[in-house]
């Protein structure tokens, strides 16, 4: 029987953490950040100087974390998850700096951008210096199959670049193509972090496959909360910045569903703010009351839990172990973090 999470607002808010994992893989996660820095080493200086930039700005490394956690819960052993760990951070770490230059941000994590400190040009090739470090790992780990499915994952996280670019400033954007561009987009990543960890351990296709589904089901919860987060006041609390994405007039959940729901004054608002990008002082207040209008946040919430307890369920087949109960936790606390 699966545990079961409790995902009411006011009841797991409090409590749900990501300090369980954290201490779980506390070890390894020291091996793979040693072997970060060994990495991001190059004769060339501007290498390691931007690459350190982004490492230490901050995040919770929470990708590579389920790679060695799952690793852990499927009984694994070796050295061969820390060198995939790392390479799941540097993929990240890269489609970062390239999504900074796509977006033209200029701040990341309250901190100025490589892009902004070092230029476009430098952010695309140091993102690309790090993405050929990574598949370097993958083929040190000697499993063809890992290989396999983080190369997929890279393959899918570019797609779904693609795929936002062209419903970028888009008000017409719907339901299920924003979803396509997140499951590829973050989900994909997620994914290919959790099942890496069952294949160097030689686990059965079944339990790989409930290790995808874990992590795929979570990035998405991941993606929907943070969708919310940008129009709650709580984002200030972790350190970002409210609106952002409107600013930016990128097209997420809660916009597809306040514009669908609205009438034509409202979908004028809309067009106005994030195709045309004029924006004026109270429009991202008015943006709120919409979403409020039209339960556009808490609807997205409710999406968010959705996946939250697909990705629960998908652990079902693993024994009771502190790594499951871990990694149950990290569900909690990523859609928890709305509230």
């Amino acid at each position: 029987m699966g545990v079961v999470i409790p995902f009411d607002n006011n009841d797991s808010a409090g409590v749900a953490s990501i300090d369980p994992l954290l201490k779980l893989v506390e070890k390894d996660m020291s091996r793979v950040n040693d072997a970060i820095l060994l990495r991001a080493k190059s004769h060339v200086d501007l290498i390691p100087e931007l690459a350190h930039h982004l490492i230490n700005s901050g995040g919770k490394r929470l990708r590579p974390m389920l790679t060695l956690a799952c690793a852990q819960m499927c009984g694994y052993e070796g050295d061969a998850h820390i060198k995939l760990a790392t390479s799941v951070e540097f993929m990240h770490t890269a489609t970062l700096l390239h999504d900074d230059v796509v977006d033209e941000s200029d701040l990341r994590r309250g901190k100025k951008t490589a892009r902004l400190i070092w230029g476009n040009q430098a952010s695309v090739l140091v993102g690309d210096y790090l993405l050929g470090q990574a598949f370097k790992m993958m083929v040190e780990t000697g499993s063809l199959e890992s290989l396999g499915i983080l190369s997929q994952a890279s393959s899918v996280i570019a797609e779904g670049e693609v795929l936002q670019l062209a419903a970028a400033n888009n008000t017409d954007t719907t339901e299920e193509a924003y979803m396509q561009v997140i499951d590829a987009k973050t989900a994909a990543l997620f994914a290919a972090a959790a099942e890496v960890g069952g294949v160097v351990a030689a686990r059965s296709t079944q339990d790989k496959e409930a290790l995808a589904s874990y992590g795929r089901n979570l990035g998405i919860a991941f993606q929907l909360v943070d969708d919310a987060l940008d129009y709650s006041g709580k984002q200030a609390s972790l350190g970002k910045a409210v609106g952002d994405d409107f600013r930016e007039g990128k097209i997420t959940l809660p916009v597809v569903l306040s514009y669908r729901r609205g009438n034509h004054e409202e979908q004028d608002f809309w067009k106005r703010t994030l195709e045309k990008l004029d924006q004026k002082d109270g429009d991202l207040e008015n943006a709120v009351a919409l979403m409020e209008k039209h339960s556009a946040l808490s609807d997205t919430q409710e999406r968010a839990r959705h996946y939250g307890i697909l990705a629960r369920d998908a652990l079902d087949i693993f024994p009771e172990s502190k790594q499951k109960s871990a990694l149950l936790e990290v569900i909690e606390f990523c859609v928890a973090r709305v509230f």
